[in-house]
């Protein structure tokens, strides 16, 4: 019985190390590479925004400084009294020699609101090469550069994992916990083996082949643009990319029960689109090779402190200096972080299972049980980003 546990336990860890060698093989740490003069075809750029946020004035700022010949920004907002209108022109003021405009109205094509935000956008784009970004992605200069170099023969579409950065408490660090060598690890060591799955915050598409295939409104056969994009995209026998180094998401402050909401809010959207590679979620983290480790060692009569330093050591060690090697957030604060966020990840897989509202910045958002149950009773708070 205890060679039993130990040995299930030793997978677990190997498991762990495999996901996070292969995304390690897998990201850079440094800039995209250098894209030839004919591969730099124009771009536009469509960003949802809904309100102020901590951070609006610096992504905007970004946005408008990107390092690429020729694009364009196209700003989708869904109401006319909404404050951000203001804060766009003023940057636009700021930045005469950016092709960037404004639309405002909501076009009712689907359940999902940002997508609906964002079909104006689509539909004036100018360009084939379309961007959909969330308006908290914090673009890097070669931020298209990132995602065109991305491309491959095979690629239907390009994404960007959320980096978390600047945490400003000590709940945020468990969301930097959560966003980098958590899901973006485990994103980049699953599309480096053949199952990619697009993300929402930074889409690169080819605008020819998603028209040719029912358009943006496509998009709305989910509940989550990202996952009807990921399940589009495989129909098509393409695959879904990542860019060599994730786009950052400062985060600020943030609570517990802000990081409870938004987890299991994205575990639930996981749980109803992806059953089958959600459901082995739960062996993720430290608890589990950890609950068969001490099990091993009560059986076998070894000293359990011993072993659950080791079994924590085998899995918090190589995830720290994985962000370490790529130059992202780690502070005193990481492990105690990562604990949390191992402790917090069983809860969170246990509710997706129940259907019932979520809560989305004072909005609500029901999630059922099956696809058939998808329903939003107040999806205004959709609009917002991840």
């Amino acid at each position: 019985m205890a060679e039993a546990l130990f040995f299930l336990c030793g997978a677990l860890i190997v498991v762990n190390l495999a996901s996070i060698l292969i995304a390690a093989s897998r990201l850079s740490p440094n800039g995209a590479r250098a894209a030839s003069a004919s591969d730099t075809p124009p771009v536009s750029i469509v960003i949802p925004v809904r309100g102020i946020e901590t951070f609006t004035a610096e992504t905007l700022h970004r946005a408008f400084q990107l390092d690429w010949p020729r694009y364009e920004l196209i700003f989708c907002v869904a109401d006319h009294a909404d404050p951000i209108i203001a804060r766009v022109e003023a940057m636009m003021d700021t930045y005469p020699g950016v092709p960037a405009r404004v639309l405002v109205g909501d076009d009712r094509i689907s359940a999902n609101p940002k997508l609906n935000n964002c079909v104006k956008g689509w539909r004036a784009a100018r360009w084939e090469w379309v961007v959909l970004a969330d308006s908290n992605v914090l673009m890097p200069p070669d931020y298209v550069q990132h995602l065109m170099t991305a491309r491959r023969r095979n690629t239907g579409l390009v994404c960007s994992t959320p980096l978390g950065t600047r945490p400003g408490s000590f709940w945020a660090e468990v969301e930097c916990a959560f966003l980098n060598t958590h899901q973006a690890r485990w994103q980049y060591a699953g599309e480096a083996v053949g199952f990619g799955f697009a993300q929402g915050k930074s889409m690169l598409w080819h605008k020819p082949l998603l028209d040719a295939n029912g358009g943006i409104e496509a998009l709305g056969a989910d509940i989550a643009e990202d996952a009807a994009a990921t399940k589009l995209v495989n129909r098509l026998g393409l695959h879904v990319h990542l860019v060599a180094a994730p786009f950052e998401q400062p985060l600020g402050g943030r609570s517990l029960r802000e990081v409870w909401m938004r987890q299991s809010r994205w575990a639930r959207l996981r749980r109803v689109t992806f059953p089958l590679f959600f459901a082995p979620e739960i062996l993720l983290g430290t608890l589990p090779a950890l609950t068969l480790a001490l099990a091993a060692a009560t059986v076998s009569d070894k000293n359990h402190v011993l072993i659950g330093m080791f079994v924590m050591a085998a899995i918090y060690l190589p995830e720290l200096a994985l962000a370490l090697a790529k130059n992202w957030h780690v502070s005193p604060l990481s492990l105690p972080a990562m604990l949390a966020r191992d402790i917090v990840m069983p809860l969170v897989w246990m509710r997706s299972w129940v259907g019932g509202v979520v809560e989305w910045r004072g909005n609500t958002m029901t999630i059922g049980t099956r696809m058939s149950e998808l329903e939003g009773p107040d999806t205004a708070a959709a609009q917002q980003p991840n």
